[in-house]
């Protein structure tokens, strides 16, 4: 999902979206210890994915205030 259209979700939806993309994370990382896992980049895109979500409620918190 892109910046743009991370800032049209509310913030209630924002957070819902980081805390799946946090566990989708750690479901990859298990697999990946495991040896389960066949795409390796994709850690580093839901990684990414997280960052940007961050970044789109700090800009909201920021505009709150």
């Amino acid at each position: 999902m892109k910046a743009g259209e991370l800032r049209e979700l509310s913030g209630d939806e924002l957070v819902a979206k980081r805390r799946d993309l946090g566990l989708e994370l750690f479901n990859v990382k298990v697999k990946r210890s495991t040896g389960q896992l066949e795409n390796t980049a994709l850690a580093r895109k839901l990684r990414r994915e997280i960052a940007r979500v961050e970044s789109v409620l700090r800009e909201k918190l920021g505009a709150s205030q």
